[in-house]
């Protein structure tokens, strides 16, 4: 009698003659050996990773591997707007700025400065857009009027308050929206003049990429041999290390960048990667004087990893005026 289907997946009625499958030690079968290894392998892998990464959260305050993957994709947005769509670059430059304006405003308003704002981001948009659209002396008409504006407005909401603050805490609030207003939509505007030019996305492009190998390279040279402070009542864990790794990734980034995208001299190059070097570096160290007087960390948490948006375009901001001037003074020895 021939068995039916269900009897012969039934164990009563399996082939008792059958060998059963080898086995190996502790008498797992060898089938599942390599999965059952692979598997080991994977989970010891993964437990080493997670300490070595608590470990460098626990020295720099950071989630490593969140930051890479959330600056790798940021990465990628601005490579492909900068190659391909300058006018994204410039909305995405608009968005950063204002965004970075919003931050720093509310940082100053949970420190008791009086700011407004609506003005900061109504005056943050119309700079970028004007150094992005119009000729140099209409972008320098708007920022005249962006900061008479900022400071009319203080005066308008501070007379309608009507709650006995004195004439110096107006004139801090004042001067303290002005100098919002300048160190972020001011300085991101000035970056966003080089895209007209025919060939200024590959110098803002430069200028970024000089950038983030002077704050990989300090990161890492820092992390590994880092034992000098650099400024310990500013930025403590920074060093002189690090800064030192910056310089040497730059200037290689600058030789090769001079002579790849940007075709000017090598000794222009070193110019180049030695001067945003120098701009990064304060603009970080700047934004660090301005965390420790305002008493936070970070700018704010929208970028896990990170910190804030204004936390990523510290060194960035000063760095575009940087590369502005140097691409009036370099740019006319390209080919020579």
């Amino acid at each position: 009698m021939t068995p039916s289907p269900a009897d012969a997946t039934d164990p009563a009625h399996a082939d008792t003659d059958a060998p059963p499958p080898p086995s190996g030690p502790n008498g797992v079968p060898v089938a599942r050996m390599p999965r059952n290894e692979f598997e080991q392998h994977m989970a010891q892998a993964r437990a080493e990773f997670e300490v070595a990464n608590e470990r460098i959260k626990q020295r720099t305050g950071r989630d490593l591997i969140l930051a890479i993957v959330i600056g790798l994709a940021l990465g990628v947005v601005v490579l492909a707007s900068l190659l391909f769509v300058s006018w994204l670059f410039a909305l995405i430059a608009l968005a950063a700025c204002l965004l970075g304006a919003f931050e720093f405003a509310r940082a100053l308003q949970a420190a008791g400065r009086r700011i407004d704002i609506i003005p900061q981001l109504i005056t943050g948009a119309g700079v970028i857009a004007a150094g992005f659209l119009f000729a140099d002396w209409v972008h320098w008409v708007v920022v005249f009027a962006a900061v008479a504006l900022i400071i009319v407005w203080r005066a308008i909401a501070q007379m309608a308050a009507q709650d006995g603050r004195t004439y110096g805490d107006v004139l801090d609030d004042i001067l303290t929206g002005v100098f919002a207003f300048l160190y972020v939509p001011f300085l991101g505007s000035l970056g966003v003049i080089l895209l007209r030019e025919p060939t200024g996305q590959w110098w803002v492009l430069a200028g970024i990429i000089v950038v983030v190998v002077s704050d990989t390279a300090a990161y890492a040279t820092g992390l590994t041999l880092g034992k000098h402070p650099m400024a310990p009542r500013i930025s403590p864990k920074k060093t002189w290390e690090g800064f030192a790794g910056a310089a040497l990734g730059v200037l290689i980034a600058g030789v090769l960048l001079a002579w790849l995208m940007l075709h000017i001299p090598i000794w222009a190059g070193l110019v180049f990667g030695a001067v945003i070097l120098a701009t990064a570096t304060i603009g970080d160290l700047g934004e660090s004087m301005i965390k420790r007087d305002l008493g936070i960390k970070d700018m704010s948490s929208w970028l896990p990893g990170h910190g804030g948006v204004l936390d990523r375009l510290d060194s960035i901001l000063p760095s575009g005026v940087a590369v502005l001037a140097l691409f009036y003074l370099l740019s006319p020895l390209v080919h020579a």
